[in-house]
């Protein structure tokens, strides 16, 4: 099977169309039809149309999206989970540190600050959060 990613212009291969059908993609970026499949119930963002009769047809923003993924998965070895969080943009894991006996993750939200890690602090701050949304509506 062809391997999209090794060859220098892997889309001039791909037949510039609108939309293109699974075994299209499949063959364009290297992977069978059911790894396809299969990243569609992972990542929820990649949820290709379906034709009246069925058929999944990928765009081009589908299959730049899945080259993305295959490199991501294949090439920088993330994990499944750490490509949807990757390209969900939510939270990027740093290191992994022990803290009281506990092992927690320390993460950084999109704008490099950490996020809070244990739970008490995560429930003070939604406290202080759900009072100041009330008190901007009902006045409290």
């Amino acid at each position: 099977m062809h391997d999209a990613l090794g060859s220098p212009q892997p889309l001039r291969l791909f037949p510039e169309k609108l939309f293109y059908k699974i075994g299209e993609v499949s063959r364009v970026v290297g992977v069978e039809s059911y790894v396809l499949r299969y990243w569609e119930t992972e990542f929820p963002f990649l949820s290709p149309r379906k034709s009246k009769s069925g058929q999944r047809v990928y765009t081009k923003k589908d299959v730049d999206l899945i080259l993305q993924i295959k490199k991501l998965l294949y090439e920088d070895k993330y994990t499944i989970d750490g490509v949807r969080r990757k390209l969900t943009g939510n939270v990027e894991c740093g290191e992994t540190t022990a803290v009281s006996g506990e092992i927690t993750e320390t993460a950084t939200d999109k704008k490099g600050g950490p996020l809070v890690s244990d739970a008490a602090s995560v429930l003070n701050t939604v406290k202080e959060r759900l009072r100041k949304i009330l008190s901007q509506h009902f006045g409290a």
